[in-house]
């Protein structure tokens, strides 16, 4: 393999500006990666080879013409297949946008193509970001690197393996619930979801409306920090979009990256540990915790007794809001369309038809809850009530940051789980969720980054949280805990992944 494949984005980044290597030669480099090792992995649903030797090839021409490009200019990125992306399929891992090519770029794409990352191409996903584990991808599973036989965590799967796998250094993602931290918790990756609305939502395709969030998927945190920069801001077309600068995120996880959390407070969340926690999971964030201490963080514990309701208000208002984003998939506008075998073709028959053949069986399944709970007689006992349960998780936030700067916790409950192991049960499923669900209800940046190995060899995620707008503090934090695991493990944990085989 490569040794540019290896390097983090900003070691890749730091490469091109000296003229070490060119955004050509990167850019090939993971190419040959992804064609080696992901009929392995499976974390690509669509390469875009040709469009991104072209974007490389026009950095490198305005490098050496002198032009001042951004920090990130040739470094390539992999994009979430839920991000409409022109002139490339975008499918959302669904049937029902199978080979929909968009005319139109997401805000994020935008800022992409402007600062000249070339696009590897576009990442498997759970269908329509419905899972945890990107088993429900129509276009079958994507593989954990750490081990082949394990999920890679949902239901941004796809993006997590391919910043696992060395296939790409840099990866947008989208969190629900949980997308992004969960399958970086078990995959050994950094995955964050910004303060809800600092990057636009323009061109996602939307599940939740109130609480999806896009955002960076690396290998490091200061990686996380400079793709954060760049897709983050304002946008006019996204009605939620918070009108204010990016913090300066990248000077955050430098100052954090020196080791001194002299003053911080950090908040342990009694209510997100414990009990249904592996056994390896909570040795290593206990550890993590004292890394945290002897960087000079103050550690306090913050109950937040509304968070274990948390589970149950998502799966009412996450449903809720994706049955009503999804009724635009009606077989007359675009994507799929299957006109009954019999009988008249009418709007409804062609409806049910499309949609029968097109979602797949979670995406249903949340359908009819969703609708359920929206329907006359019972919008008050459900997707009311669960909206006032949210206004009390919001509470419990505001005051346990009243007391502490971060809250912490472990990102997952436990390791990657095989497949199929929890597929026949869904609320078993569900529970991969219990601790990032909340930052979604309250709209409050989330981080996870890896902290080291459980017993059984695989990755575990520490998740910090901070207040709204307060996305720098991830950051510091993030960045302290990163490099005091370095001395611990003796260099990053993914170093520790085992090697793929060469598939050709």
């Amino acid at each position: 393999m490569s040794d540019l494949t290896r390097l983090s984005a900003a070691q890749l980044a730091a490469h091109l500006t000296t003229g070490e290597t060119s955004s050509v030669e990167a850019t090939q480099a993971h190419l040959d990666r992804i064609a080696d090792v992901d009929g392995a992995v499976h974390a690509f649903l669509h390469v875009s080879a040709e469009q991104a030797l072209t974007t490389a090839r026009d950095v490198d021409a305005r490098r050496a013409a002198g032009e001042d490009l951004h920090p990130l200019a040739g470094v390539p990125i992999a994009i979430k297949d839920v991000v409409v992306t022109q002139g490339v399929p975008t499918t959302a891992g669904s049937k029902i946008l199978e080979g929909w090519i968009p005319p139109y770029d997401a805000t994020l794409i935008e800022k992409i193509k402007a600062a000249g990352l070339p696009i590897l191409g576009k990442t498997n996903m759970d269908e329509f970001a419905m899972g945890s584990s990107t088993e429900h991808s129509a276009y079958g599973n994507t593989h954990n690197p750490w081990d082949l036989d394990r999920i890679p965590g949902g239901s941004g799967g796809g993006s997590a393996a391919a910043v696992a796998a060395f296939e790409a250094p840099l990866a947008i993602g989208t969190d629900t619930g949980g997308s992004i931290r969960q399958p970086g918790a078990v995959t050994g990756t950094v995955g964050v979801k910004p303060t809800y609305g600092g990057v636009s939502r323009y061109g996602l395709i939307a599940m939740a409306s109130s609480l999806d969030q896009a955002g960076p998927v690396t290998r490091t945190v200061l990686d996380s920090a400079l793709l954060h920069e760049l897709i983050g801001g304002h946008d006019p077309r996204d009605s939620t979009s918070l009108n204010e600068p990016v913090p300066n995120l990248v000077d955050a996880a430098r100052q954090g990256a020196l080791g001194d959390l002299t003053g911080v407070r950090v908040g342990v969340v009694t209510e997100l540990s414990g009990e249904g926690y592996q056994e390896g999971v909570s040795a290593r964030f206990a550890e993590s915790l004292e890394l945290l201490k002897s960087a000079g963080a103050e550690i306090v514990e913050v109950s937040c007794p509304n968070f274990k309701y948390a589970l149950a208000a998502y799966y009412l208002i996450m449903p809720s809001e994706a049955s009503s984003n999804l009724a635009k998939f009606d077989g007359m506008r675009f994507g799929l369309r299957v006109e009954p075998e019999e009988g008249p073709i009418t709007a409804e028959r062609v409806m049910a038809a499309t949609r029968g053949a097109g979602f797949g069986d979670e995406v249903k399944r949340r359908i009819i809850l969703g609708t359920y709970a929206l329907s006359a007689g019972y919008y008050d006992a459900y997707y009311g009530s669960a909206q006032k349960v949210r206004t009390l998780i919001q509470r419990d936030f505001d005051a346990a940051f009243a007391q502490a700067d971060v809250l912490v916790s472990p990102t997952a409950p436990t390791t990657a789980f095989k497949f199929g192991e929890k597929l026949d049960d869904p609320l078993a499923m569900y529970l991969n969720d219990v601790a990032t669900i909340p930052a979604n209800l309250a709209g409050v940046p989330g981080m996870s980054l890896p902290n080291g190995l459980s017993d059984d060899g695989l990755p575990v995620g520490f998740q910090i949280l901070a207040p709204a707008r307060a996305d720098a503090r991830l950051y510091r934090v993030g960045a302290a805990l990163e490099a005091a695991l370095e001395n611990t493990w003796g260099g990053p944990i993914l170093a520790q992944a085992p090697e793929l085989e060469i598939a050709r």
